[in-house]
């Protein structure tokens, strides 16, 4: 469970009106503990993790009614993920995670999209970096699908939000006693000037508990 004290409210901003839990918001910041962060390190797929991270951009995922993914993007190529479910307030809080993106590759043919969709986002065993991972989204079938969402991401500089079509997996791998790395297969795509713009991406990440991080503004 989260059990935080409450924060100062920030001094007004031009940046755009975003979902704000745990302290999370467009242009703050938050400190990573040094001591977390040193002892997974050498087990992790990501590395050099900076301990402050800025946050300069928002996403927002509407799963359905009732659940709703933030991810408060980062200037170290990450981004913390917190999935509520009832609302955005800190009683509906799931899971915060802390993701790094380890690599993007262009789709640019139909035909790989379609195999990607089909054959390459959910697998029930997902082998990458010389590691194994296990799906962790499935349902009664042997083939899981990916799933669905539309994520909106709004930054700092007041230009119009962007709008990203995603079909995920989620994989874990078990790294010490109940700690696992977890791994999120994502095929995106945006319409640039009509035109579909595609990639597979792939991000390694950890969950984090109250005393994993501090809000610092």
């Amino acid at each position: 469970m989260f059990d935080f004290f409450k924060k100062k409210k920030p001094e007004e901003s031009t940046a755009p009106d975003t979902p704000e839990v745990l302290g999370f918001r467009l242009g703050g910041s938050v400190e990573l503990s040094k001591i977390k962060i040193r002892l997974l390190e050498d087990k992790m797929t990501f590395d050099k993790v900076a301990t402050l991270q800025l946050i300069q951009a928002v996403g927002i995922v509407k799963l359905d009614a009732d659940s709703t993914i933030l991810r408060y993007y980062t200037d170290d190529d990450g981004f913390f993920q917190v999935v509520l479910e009832g609302g955005l307030t800190e009683n509906n809080i799931r899971d915060v995670q802390l993701w790094f993106y380890y690599d993007t590759e262009g789709v640019a043919k139909q035909s790989d999209w379609d195999y990607l969709l089909n054959n390459n986002i959910s697998k029930p065993e997902y082998e990458f970096n010389a590691q194994r991972y296990s799906r962790v989204w499935t349902d009664l079938s042997t083939h899981a699908p990916p799933v669905a969402m539309t994520e909106t991401t709004y930054t700092q500089d007041n230009k119009a939000p962007t709008s990203t079509d995603q079909f995920v997996m989620l994989y874990e791998r078990a790294i010490e006693n109940d700690v696992s790395e977890l791994l999120l297969v994502s095929a995106e795509e945006t319409l640039v000037n009509s035109q579909a713009d595609r990639c597979l991406v792939r991000s390694t990440g950890i969950n984090l508990h109250s005393a994993d991080f501090e809000i610092v503004s």
